[in-house]
């Protein structure tokens, strides 16, 4: 969920099919559906050595290109350390099932007619990839906002699937803060004349606008007083800031489509991690592993009374905040400060073994009807 340089994936993906039904938690019954993923590095003997990167709302699964401060030889994440994973997520339009592809057993596209995928749908979609990619445990798992949310949702669905988890301006129920400048952006799509129509294009112009009012809640006072500052004292118009901002929606218009942005942004209002768990709290007590949670401290979307939240109530879990001109976008920009936080972690515990292994008795079963 961010304004970062993100296109069509640099290299192409890989697409994972599954032919076993899925069942959203809308009681919307998928009788199979695919995904793209990336993968970087070699998967070790043991199965033990994986990294899953999880991505924020209009990304890719090429993790390397729109993080590449964090993955790639030499980095953070290095491949040839880990066997390094980033799936893209379930409504998106970089390759994963999403609204412009056709409805199953019939000739005609999703469109407005694509279910809602949540956060705990979506992991629930990456579990048969898991098997089949023949991954025992997880290193560390790691995403940002939205991407976040889904990380605490697996970390949670499965305690003992990961050994670390670093969870980044991300929260464990969406705000009603959030809410609203979600709904600001699907009105902004509503109110384009075209959106009711069942083509590809539909929507678009109301989706620059809609970018345009989500720009302003990824970034912060500061970070427009730096960038977008206008020298000229004498004008009276054509400021840059406005510029910038029709910009933005332009650039995300070539890369995006309408269908998709409005249902993630969905996916989105619909994350909380009590539902079904008794409460936040309850549920956030089931992650067992060692965790950083890593705020940013200008983020006006995310703010980090969210990330002090997740760290009060996951057992063990250290907190760390980022200080950044760049508001929620931080997450994405400030790679030496992420890199350091999360490195001096994995430095400590790097001799040491997850708590349990657990057995993969439904593998066979999965990789049978997954390819």
């Amino acid at each position: 969920m961010t304004n970062a340089n993100f296109s069509p994936a640099s290299t192409p993906p890989k697409i994972f099919t599954c032919h076993a039904p899925l069942t959203l938690e809308s009681g919307y019954r998928l009788p199979g559906y695919h995904l793209a993923y990336h993968t970087y590095g070699t998967l070790n003997a043991k199965g033990d050595n994986a990294v899953w990167i999880f991505h924020a709302l209009t990304a890719n699964s090429d993790a390397a290109d729109w993080w590449a401060g964090l993955v790639g030889e030499g980095k953070l994440f290095d491949p040839a350390r880990y066997f390094i994973v980033c799936v893209n997520m379930p409504g998106s339009c970089y390759g994963s099932i999403g609204p412009l592809e056709k409805i199953p057993f019939t000739t005609d596209l999703f469109y407005h007619d694509f279910p809602l995928f949540t956060t705990r749908d979506m992991i629930r979609a990456y579990q048969p990839l898991r098997h089949y990619l023949g991954i025992r445990t997880i290193r560390s798992g790691i995403g940002g906002s939205m991407g976040g949310q889904q990380l605490l949702e697996w970390a949670i669905e499965e305690p003992y699937l990961f050994e670390h988890v670093f969870p980044l301006a991300t929260n464990a129920v969406h705000s009603a803060w959030a809410r609203a400048f979600n709904a600001s952006q699907r009105i902004c799509i509503e109110n384009d004349l075209s959106w009711k129509q069942r083509q590809p294009f539909a929507g678009r112009d109301g989706m620059k606008t809609a970018r345009s009012v989500a720009l302003i809640s990824y970034r912060h006072y500061s970070t427009y007083g730096a960038h977008q500052h206008d020298e000229d004292d004498e004008l009276l118009q054509n400021f840059r800031s406005e510029s910038y901002q029709r910009y933005q929606g332009e650039k995300l218009a070539r890369r995006f489509n309408a269908f998709s942005y409005y249902r993630l942004s969905q996916s989105m209002d619909a994350h909380n991690v009590g539902r079904g768990r008794g409460g936040t709290v309850n549920a956030l007590k089931e992650i067992k592993a060692k965790t950083l949670v890593i705020g940013i401290k200008t983020d006006i979307l995310f703010p980090p009374s969210e990330q002090a939240f997740l760290a009060e109530h996951i057992d063990g879990a250290q907190f760390c905040l980022i200080d950044s001109i760049y508001g929620h976008d931080g997450f994405l920009l400030e790679f030496e400060a992420i890199q350091e936080k999360v490195g001096s972690l994995l430095e400590e515990s790097a001799a040491k073994k997850p708590a349990f292994i657990p057995e993969d008795t439904s593998g066979k079963t999965i990789e049978s009807l997954c390819t």
